[in-house]
């Protein structure tokens, strides 16, 4: 198996593909918009919906530049939360957005030749996104326990 291949399996498990941890989507499967943006009452915490944010926000960046777009959208971290405006409610919008920036990253990463993992700074780069996709999507699963809505049992 190529490296290209490892990473894009393990992109997947991360976001979607059941191992012997939840995936991203599965962790935010079934969310109502109230759920995605509760916050358990004075904590200093972020959303589901403001996590998801976040994630899309680094995964579009990271597309955008493995497939050489001019990226514009310039945050910092802690504006990344705010990508979308949670008061609109619309929650369906921001999975179908977080869906479809899975699915480019990916595109991009399979597009590319089995030695740029080799020659750059690039396997580092995927591999730091999967760990942060990771961490949040505890984040997401911790906060889904606290307001009753992850599964009992899963």
């Amino acid at each position: 198996m190529q490296r290209k291949d490892v990473l894009i399996n393990l992109l997947d498990k991360t976001f979607d593909k059941e191992s012997w941890y939840a995936p991203f989507n599965h962790a935010i499967e079934g969310l109502t918009a109230e759920q995605a943006d509760w916050k358990p009452e004075g904590k200093a915490t972020k959303s589901i919906w403001e996590n998801v944010n976040h994630l899309t926000y680094y995964k579009e960046r990271l597309a955008a530049e493995l497939e050489g777009r001019e990226w514009k959208n310039n945050l910092d971290g802690e504006e990344t939360f705010s990508l979308t405006d949670s008061s609109s409610h619309e929650w369906n919008a921001v999975v179908q957005r977080v869906e479809k920036a899975q699915a480019n990253l990916r595109q991009a990463i399979n597009g590319l030749p089995e030695q740029d993992f080799v020659e750059s700074s690039l396997e580092e780069k995927l591999l730091d996104i999967m760990l942060h996709d990771a961490y949040h999507t505890g984040q997401i699963i911790q906060l889904r326990k606290m307001q009753g809505s992850w599964p009992e049992n899963r």
